[in-house]
């Protein structure tokens, strides 16, 4: 993430637990198969999505996060702009 220029190093994971009493228009998963195999987040959401990824840690290859970081951001940039925002530039 450090080489486009967001710096992630002070993030730290969190129990999903922290989240369950506030209230949410998005809850995302991205993780390949966490459709299908993630704990169900209960909390108050309007809208929930699955935008799958590779898991970049098999094989691990460098090329394997780049490429996927890039996904990432491509998947991310078109839900922003074109869900979020339906077109609209500020």
């Amino acid at each position: 993430m450090k080489e486009i220029g967001i710096d992630i190093s002070h993030h730290t994971p969190r129990n999903i637990t922290e989240y369950i009493t506030q209230s949410w228009d998005y809850v995302i998963t991205v993780c390949g198969n966490a459709d299908e195999n993630c704990p169900i987040f209960s909390g108050k959401v309007k809208n929930k999505l699955h935008i799958g990824f590779d898991d970049p840690a098999f094989p691990g290859i460098y090329n394997d996060f780049v490429r996927i970081m890039k996904e990432i951001q491509s998947q991310f940039d078109y839900f922003y702009n074109k869900i979020l925002n339906k077109g609209q530039t500020t």
